[in-house]
């Protein structure tokens, strides 16, 4: 007999109402994969239904591993033989492995990767003669985008997501359709086709959609509130035959409509299965109650949404609170500045996370985190010292601190295009081997080897020693403007990518290396010199590839950043949320189109609610974006709600005088300092 006696009592109806359409509304932190597992675990045991007639359907393979280990825990290996716990994806692999004949395809298709993808489209850019150049890459997530909608091929142009003025919907429609041509000639289907190819079996053969909805007569989806238009289509189909449906997920997290989740899914719950079953899970077992209250004031102003109001039993005298500081760089301090303490207090650096709306927010705190070596990882994006463009402008610092570094040499030797390709380069290479010299000491003895390019190698070597003086002479942020400058790299950034949006992103990478520099000469003062920031950059990168076989616990041992919509269904002691400040959540973008703010109050919600034990929010009085300052103003998410959270202004350091204030910066700053000799 499996007991539901541990769970509470919501919880405990959510597991033992199996049959009919049941819809479990989990809170945050509210214990929903405990009441699925044991739900799984009471149908088998108790009710000793057959396992293989029991499907649960998750959205990634971690989640769906770490139920099959619950209920195994639960039922035991024998007795949970049968059960399908599965992806869409995999459940979607799994339907066309059996049934994609019907579709004129060979049952040993193969599934397309990233790299083949591109393959096809490069093939479909060389068959058509243009003069402008198209973004594979745009075109691809343009293609990926329309199959998650349902949208085929041969439907395209007449789709509302067609613009028949825009060039590159031009070119998504011919290359899209030659792509797709491609795919069924070699017998292959990408990642995005797998649901498409199933809702379609299900469509046009209403025997394979029985089949399956009478194979599986109890079907449970978890983060309902995520199915997009395809998915639900999906599970329409699987319970045709019966109603035995249930769907766990919260509204309020609904956060992602940008990859085409429609919230009204799991809105209209009832009015798409009649007659079903709500059970709201609020009690939450994460945060304590003060965090809690701010989270529902929060989201209680959202008027699309199902009423529900989490509650703890973990009371706390510890209000969440919300931090004014100066600007962008301040903002970085004085939360680094926090972690440092706790760090030196003896606490564990992976009790702690800074969230952020944007990647855009993370470079200057990145900083920070380099400057006060507190070792850090960012989850759901690239560090900003692994971009391509700070890459570069830090292969040519190498280079011109020293010119026999081979390999910054070579990254940077064609870049921005000099027509020094592969065939100069060898010639240069088997020089250097001749002569037992550096690469560059060969560019320098013998620049006409390569009579056509001897005037770009003259130019380049001409520059790197140049700069060697201006380094020497002028301060690290002035140097690196003119460097920049000198080899036009911002005019070599926009060749290089074809939407507008790329490349005001990467224009502002350049600009934001540009100010670590000047928070590295500001920090740094006497020591600011272009070897020590070249081996602080350098230094940071190579501890940041820890061996993969270290001890879990040591690498644990590190601050996690990342962006809002990235973590959800995660928790930490201790949460850092910044920029909680207008036209930035919500996002500039949203409030310009003039698009419904519910979702960005959901991720301040999603945000809220991954604190257990400390929230701490912060906003700007200015913040610099794309190389200039603008004022800032406090998210309207927490107007009116100031009894919820202390305020304080750190931009006067509190109740410190004057004298104790130059004392506590200077102390900082010195602290820093010491860390980089």
């Amino acid at each position: 007999m499996i007991s539901l006696s541990g769970l509470n009592d919501p919880q405990r109806e959510a597991a033992s109402t199996v049959d009919g359409p049941v819809l479990i509304l989990a809170g945050a932190g509210s214990g929903k994969t405990r009441t699925i597992t044991y739900r799984i675990a009471h149908m088998v045991y108790n009710l000793n239904m057959n396992p293989k007639s029991i499907l649960g359907v998750s959205f990634t393979n971690k989640a769906s591993k770490e139920m099959k280990e619950r209920v195994i825990s639960l039922l035991g290996k024998k007795k949970a033989r049968g059960l399908t716990l599965a992806t869409f994806h995999s459940l979607g692999v799994k339907i066309l492995k059996e049934e994609i004949h019907l579709l004129g395809y060979h049952k040993n298709f193969s599934i397309y990767d990233t790299s083949d993808q591109m393959g096809i489209v490069r093939e479909a850019l060389k068959s058509i003669k243009t003069e402008k150049t198209f973004d594979k890459k745009q075109i691809l997530s343009k293609i990926g985008f329309l199959k998650n909608k349902g949208i085929m091929s041969e439907e395209f142009t007449d789709s509302p997501y067609f613009d028949e003025d825009d060039p590159y919907d031009l070119m998504v429609d011919y290359v899209y359709r030659f792509y797709q041509d491609k795919l069924k000639f070699y017998n292959a289907i990408d990642f995005d086709d797998i649901l498409n190819l199933v809702v379609r079996l299900f469509r046009e053969f209403p025997e394979v959609t029985t089949k399956y909805s009478e194979k599986f007569q109890y079907v449970m989806v978890d983060e309902y509130q995520d199915t997009n238009p395809l998915q639900f289509e999906l599970i329409m189909g699987l319970t045709k035959t019966h109603n035995n449906l249930c769907v766990v997920g919260d509204d309020d997290q609904a956060i992602y409509a940008f990859r085409g989740a429609d919230v009204t899914n799991i809105l209209e719950f009832e009015k798409n299965f009649p007659g079903a079953k709500v059970v709201k899970l609020e009690e939450n077992y994460r945060s304590t109650m003060p965090i809690l209250d701010l989270a529902n004031k929060v989201i209680q102003e959202n008027k699309n949404r199902r009423e529900k109001s989490l509650w703890s039993k973990m009371q706390s005298d510890v209000n969440p609170l919300l931090w004014l500081t100066a600007d962008t760089d301040h903002e970085a301090q004085v939360v680094v500045d926090e972690i440092v303490q706790h760090q030196g207090n003896g606490g564990h650096l992976g009790d702690m996370a800074i969230l952020y709306r944007s990647n855009t927010q993370a470079q200057p705190i990145e900083d920070q985190l380099r400057l006060s070596q507190v070792p850090y990882t960012i989850l759901g994006g690239q560090k900003f010292y692994e971009k391509k463009e700070v890459k570069d402008l830090i292969a040519y610092l190498s280079v011109i601190l020293n010119p026999k570094d081979q390999i910054a040499l070579r990254r940077i030797l064609n870049i921005p295009h000099r027509g020094i390709g592969n065939v100069t380069l060898e010639k240069y290479l088997a020089l250097s081997d001749e002569k037992e010299i550096s690469l560059f000491d060969a560019l320098e003895l013998d620049p006409a080897l390569d009579p056509r390019r001897a005037d770009h190698i003259v130019k380049f070597t001409k520059i790197i020693r140049t700069f060697q003086e201006k380094f020497r002479h002028h301060t690290l942020p002035e140097a690196l403007s003119s460097l920049i400058e000198e080899i036009n790299y911002l005019k070599f950034v926009e060749k290089c990518y074809d939407s507008i949006k790329q490349v005001d992103r990467r224009k502002n990478d350049v600009m934001m290396f540009v100010e670590s520099a000047e928070r590295f000469v500001k920090y740094n003062q006497a020591h600011a010199t272009l070897k020590n920031f070249v081996e602080k950059l350098l230094l940071q990168d190579s501890q940041d590839d820890q061996d993969e076989d270290e001890d879990d616990d040591v690498r644990k041992n590190e601050v996690t950043m990342m962006t809002l919509h990235s973590s959800k269904g995660l928790e930490f002691d201790t949460v850092f949320l910044v920029g909680m400040e207008e036209e930035t959540l919500p996002h500039k973008r949203v409030l310009q189109l003039g698009e419904d703010i519910g979702e960005e109050r959901r991720l301040a919600y999603v945000g809220i609610t991954r604190a257990q034990q400390k929230l701490v929010m912060t906003y700007c009085k200015e913040r610099k974006l794309y190389g200039r300052k603008t004022a800032r103003h406090k998210s309207r998410f927490l107007n009116e709600l100031s009894n919820h959270f202390t305020e304080q202004d750190r931009t006067t350091f509190g109740h410190l005088t004057e004298e104790e204030e130059k004392n506590y910066k200077s102390s900082f700053f010195n602290n820093l300092i010491d860390g980089l000799e």
